[in-house]
């Protein structure tokens, strides 16, 4: 199936691994040209390299998406050298605290997720609707999280930070859906990786006195599936989203978590 994607023009953030940089290979052996914005630029070049190795142009672009004019300037650079922005995917984002109660956590560290997982994709998707408003086309896909749909002890600052982009989500899907703009979630379950195998798993693995393996055991038997996703199910799900196949699908969330959330 052809999904389109060739000479698109796709604003990625949070390219720089797992997911991120998943995503960013996905859409590149669709022929998609892609501006990759990220913090540390320099972790970011190796994957711009790869995507430049299957053909397609790449830019990477240093900016912190919580700040709203560094998102604006990466945004009017991609304009300027691409002439538009067919296709937003927000990847980036992080865990918060893990294995605190809601008491437990600090001030801190909650206005820290929340910023970076929510005010950090208003940034994004207001710097880019008005050129996309202006083309009356485009597609914006935010990564969230299926915390942010059932909800998870121990992690109320990021299961709050993920069920907030819901709303910010479908409230800009029904603002911009007269002018052909579609805006997705995809929810991601836990994804295989450092962050699931070093955290998540460690945390579990520490309190209940088993083995790293155990854990990771005992998070798979939560999914009907009995498996943990992977980077790749998640940049397919994100690919689904951003292509002409999906162009009567908005405001909507798309768990990818092998039956967790419904459950």
């Amino acid at each position: 199936m052809d999904l389109q994607l060739k000479d698109q023009v796709v604003f990625i953030t949070g390219p720089a691994k797992g997911m991120g940089r998943a995503v960013s290979l996905a859409f590149a052996r669709e022929g998609a040209k892609l501006a990759l914005a990220g913090r540390d630029t320099a972790a970011i070049e190796p994957v711009a390299a790869e995507a430049r190795a299957l053909g397609v142009e790449a830019i990477v672009l240093g900016c912190d998406i919580t700040s709203d004019t560094q998102t604006e300037a990466a945004v009017a650079q991609t304009l300027a050298r691409f002439g538009k922005v067919d296709v937003l995917v927000n990847v980036a984002g992080g865990s918060g605290p893990i294995g605190k109660t809601g008491w437990e956590t600090t001030t801190d560290e909650f206005n820290e997720i929340v910023e970076l997982n929510m005010t950090g994709c208003f940034n994004t998707m207001r710097a880019v609707l008005p050129s996309m408003i202006e083309r009356r086309s485009g597609r914006i896909v935010n990564v969230g999280g299926t915390f942010g749909m059932r909800g998870r002890a121990g992690r109320m600052a990021y299961s709050a930070s993920k069920w907030g982009l819901r709303g910010i989500t479908k409230s800009f899907a029904l603002e911009a859906g007269p002018y052909g703009i579609n805006v997705n979630c995809v929810a991601p379950g836990m994804v295989d990786g450092p962050r699931f195998r070093e955290k998540v798993c460690a945390n579990m693995a520490q309190k209940l006195g088993i083995t790293l393996e155990e854990a990771m055991t005992r998070h798979a038997a939560d999914y009907a599936l009995r498996r943990v996703s992977t980077d790749e199910d998640v940049a397919n799900a994100c690919l689904f989203m951003a292509s002409v196949v999906s162009r009567q699908i908005t405001g909507v969330d798309l768990p990818v978590d092998g039956g967790w959330a419904m459950l």
